[in-house]
């Protein structure tokens, strides 16, 4: 198998803390798979990054300059982690590539284990976390509502899988095929349908620099995958028009049952009541159909997912 071509993408953003410690870490993973006759000697450490604002691409470059396995793209701006994802898969040619997370918290040494998944016929691996120790109570408690949330609507996704998976030169052409513009590679790299197998690692802590996902850019991705793969929110406004118009039905009856026996009914209180949830309703609807409407503006437009202003070492 040393003539597989091995590619490990890593989007970056701000990690000069910590970005020394994670080139070291993978050179020494990359030599010893290397030693083993697992990869072909041309395989590649591939940073992407996006848009950083600190020293992170000028150290990646300096050990470009010393080390032909480690590559760097560098992208004009921020776009995002899922973009990084795909500059970097597009970018390489390689026959398995390998994305993670460049802070190292996902156990890089599984990627030996993910190599030899794919030498038994896998065409996707997916790296999934045994337990959510090193993350705060907040963290898990918001993981396990997303993923058990996901589920409910039908949204196929593996368990506590994030970003960190093995993909072979097929899925990653077949993936190249899917051109929306609002990505949740998660979802998309499910719903290929290729032979897959879980390889289980437990999270590691962060050896230094702070986490660059937030609560809202969790969120934000959690919204991302809902209207990128699921109508629910259509529906469910759907739903709740209906169970509204049988309540203003219930309503309409009382009022004229009141009206012809002269009951007296106080009318400001009921009416500001009646005005107030009806117009919650009415906007929280406008609301979710404008964020459907916004993405077929963004699909519509369709503008680069990305620039890549400079590369090394590809």
């Amino acid at each position: 198998m040393r003539d597989n071509k091995l590619a490990i993408i890593l989007p970056c953003y701000n990690e000069e803390e910590i970005i020394n410690h994670s080139i070291e870490q993978l050179i020494l993973l990359l030599n010893s798979m290397i030693n083993d006759n697992l990869i072909s000697k041309d395989s590649k450490i591939v940073f992407v990054d996006d848009g950083s604002k600190d020293k992170t691409k000028e150290i990646i470059s300096n050990h470009c300059k010393n080390n032909n396995h480690i590559a760097l793209i560098e992208l004009s701006r921020n776009f995002g982690q899922q973009y990084a994802i795909l500059a970097g898969l597009n970018s390489t040619d390689a026959d398995m590539y390998v994305t993670m997370d460049s802070d190292l918290q996902d156990d890089c040494n599984m990627v030996i284990e993910m190599v030899k998944k794919y030498q038994q016929g896998y065409e996707i691996i997916y790296g999934c976390r045994k337990k959510r120790e090193t993350d705060s109570f907040f963290k898990k408690t918001t993981a396990f509502l997303f993923y058990k949330f996901m589920n409910l609507i039908n949204i196929n996704i593996r368990q506590n899988h994030s970003e960190f998976r093995l993909m072979s030169k097929t899925a990653v052409n077949m993936l190249k095929g899917y051109r929306e513009k609002t990505i949740f590679l998660r979802g998309i790299v499910q719903n290929l349908g290729l032979k897959s197998t879980d390889v289980y690692y437990d999270g590691r802590e962060r050896q230094a620099g702070k986490t660059k996902y937030s609560f809202f850019s969790l969120l934000e991705l959690a919204w991302c995958a809902i209207t990128s793969f699921s109508i629910f929110p259509l529906r469910l406004i759907t739903f709740i028009g209906a169970m509204t118009s049988l309540l203003s039905g219930f309503v309409m009856i009382y009022a004229i049952v009141s009206y012809i026996k002269h009951y007296s009914i106080p009318g400001w209180t009921s009416m500001m009541i009646t005005t107030a949830f009806f117009s919650g309703i009415i906007i929280m609807s406008l609301g979710i159909i404008g964020e459907y409407l916004g993405k077929v503006l963004i699909e519509v437009k369709d503008r680069p997912l990305y620039q890549i202003e400079k590369s090394t070492n590809l």
